[in-house]
């Protein structure tokens, strides 16, 4: 298979969870699915095709070492397939839906093969964990997110040079907003970073905070807020600060009334700023209640059989 060719199959065997997993490769059994690449120019130039996709990936094998800390909840399945003379010289890995994406190099003797391997993904149910786990506790426990393995390797570093990978700086965005943030929103963004759930709803960077609250501002002044109503934008008291985002236009706030931005309710409207819904609880119970909770009004699409999280690396 080619570069060419990848793509299509490998979007057909991953959204959504449907694609059948029965790898043709001598001596491997079923369960997951290889796919050896042809005519790619590498591996550096494959895993930035597929990060466009899926987000930034994680290390898994680097250099003929695999992540000694790797388990079924962080990839381990896409390596196990591997044996009988075969080596993992690199591995890359992306979460998505139900499934693991892996791209690396195995070695078989002197020979190179470059290879997408496709493997189930589960994560602990909502119901399974402890009952005194913290919201962000909960959100990291299923979508099995590990800070940890999203770390600097080879391929990665030349992105952080190039400033590709953008941090959460919630220091210079109160500064500028001339307001702290919920504390629970700036542990929420320093542990997954810039991202999105289940690839579908965008968490603000501090920075995206500033930029978006400021063009509405500008906007108010120039138009008025008769679309507002409501609630004015910020900074306006009792206006609204935005946090996140959908594709579909649904659009996320705080509602900053009262001097603690941690009794700050959730608002969100549909489209545009107008009336929306109000709930009284912080931004990590809300998106974890997004997330587990299909009852929820503002439940995440259910094509999925795990949840997850995209990890950007965009300008």
């Amino acid at each position: 298979m080619n570069e060419k060719e990848l793509l299509p199959s490998l979007h057909g065997l991953v959204w959504p969870d449907t694609g059948k997993l029965d790898c043709p490769a001598a001596g491997h059994g079923a369960g997951h699915m290889c796919l050896t690449i042809t005519d790619a120019a590498g591996l550096g130039e494959l895993v930035e095709t597929l990060s466009g996709w899926y987000g930034e990936p994680r290390a898994l094998v680097s250099e003929g070492r695999a992540d000694p800390t790797a388990s079924e909840w962080t990839g381990l399945p896409l390596i196990a397939p591997f044996g009988d003379g075969e080596r993992v010289a690199e591995m890359r890995v992306w979460a998505f839906g139900g499934r693991w994406i892996g791209c690396g190099v195995v070695r078989v003797g002197s020979e190179a093969r470059l290879v997408v391997v496709l493997a189930p993904r589960t994560t602990p149910s909502p119901g399974a964990l402890p009952a005194d786990a913290s919201w962000l506790d909960r959100l990291v426990a299923v979508t099995g997110w590990d800070a940890e393995q999203v770390r600097i390797d080879p391929i990665r570093l030349d992105r952080m040079h190039s400033g590709r990978i953008r941090t959460a700086d919630c220091a210079a965005a109160e500064e500028r907003l001339g307001t702290a943030l919920p504390s629970d929103y700036k542990l929420l963004v320093e542990t997954f970073g810039d991202g999105a759930f289940d690839g579908f709803l965008n968490i603000y960077l501090p920075a995206d905070i500033v930029k978006v609250a400021e063009f509405a501002s500008g906007w108010a002044k120039a138009h008025g807020t008769p679309s507002w109503e409501p609630h004015p934008p910020f900074p306006e008291p009792g206006g609204l600060l935005p946090w996140a985002g959908t594709e579909h236009e649904t659009s996320f706030y705080w509602v900053a009334e009262g001097p603690d931005p941690d009794a700050w309710p959730v608002y969100v409207t549909e489209v545009g700023p107008e009336a929306g819904d109000r709930f009284a609880m912080t931004t990590t119970e809300f998106v974890f209640r997004m997330l587990a909770d299909p009852e929820h009004p503002y439940s995440m699409p259910a094509d999925f059989a795990a949840r997850w999280f995209m990890n950007y690396s965009r300008p």
